[in-house]
């Protein structure tokens, strides 16, 4: 398995757009590749240099940052399919909660249901001969969490701590935006935490983190995933963990 990460830093700021390649097969699925204009030249070099076959969009939730691009994606490769949720653009396929698709010969992909940001939120976990990754979209961010637009915190601790929290704690983490800098400055300001002030570190001398982290490490240094330390609990004002996540997201809306 090999994944290529597509920053489109002009069109939309801070998204990413992921490659998921199986190597022997070269059959290729693209993950919210929202910025056409961004994606459509790697898209080209890599079928032209690399002769990979692409096979399908692959889609974590409906918003125009990450679905919006479908579209003219298809105008250049009209055979293409999309999975994704319900209210995806050009949505092909419509997938179920732990479904299982592969890709190629090697890749197995299982979709996670997540709704809290969106209710179409959709994370993948993929699996190949050892190596393990979790495309997450604006459900888990490296150090952070998306916003509750259409959900609950007691859907977004599902999401994180139960859901995605039981996978396997190496499975690397690709994330739908860079938000890492941000996020671990609010991070420090909850739990100034040795795990912290490495991530910190990290931000200090690297610009992109995604694949760079798994979700060993953000049971680690992420609030959001530690909802059951005493010393969050007790900066939250809160016990319950649907209230420590409640009230954490609150803080981070309101953080400067």
């Amino acid at each position: 398995m090999h994944i290529k990460s597509i920053p489109m830093w002009t069109g939309t700021g801070d998204n990413y757009s992921y490659l998921i390649i199986d190597d022997k097969t070269k059959d290729t699925m693209i993950v919210d590749p929202a910025h056409p204009p961004e994606v459509l030249p790697v898209l080209e070099k890599e079928i032209s240099e690399n002769g990979i076959n692409l096979k399908a969009i692959i889609n974590t939730h409906h918003h125009h940052d990450h679905a919006g691009g479908n579209n003219g994606i298809l105008a250049r490769y009209p055979q293409l399919q999309v999975l994704g949720g319900k209210d995806c653009e050009a949505v092909t396929h419509k997938l179920a909660d732990q479904e299982i698709f592969k890709i190629g010969e090697g890749i197995t992909v299982k979709s996670l249901h997540t709704p809290c940001h969106t209710q179409d939120s959709i994370c993948y976990y993929v699996e190949d001969s050892g190596d393990k990754a979790a495309f997450t979209g604006d459900t888990l961010f490296i150090a952070g969490c998306g916003r509750f637009f259409e959900g609950t915190a007691e859907e977004m601790h599902k999401a994180l701590n139960t859901t995605l929290g039981s996978l396997p704690d190496d499975a690397k983490i690709y994330p739908g935006h860079e938000y890492t800098k941000s996020n671990v400055r609010f991070g420090k300001s909850v739990i100034d935490s040795p795990a912290v002030q490495s991530l910190v570190k990290f931000c200090e001398e690297n610009t992109e983190t995604q694949g760079k982290f798994t979700i060993g490490d953000e049971k680690k240094h992420n609030v959001f995933m530690r909802v059951d330390d005493p010393v969050i609990q007790e900066k939250t004002g809160e016990k319950d963990p649907v209230g420590v996540m409640k009230k954490l997201r609150e803080m981070k809306n309101n953080f400067k």
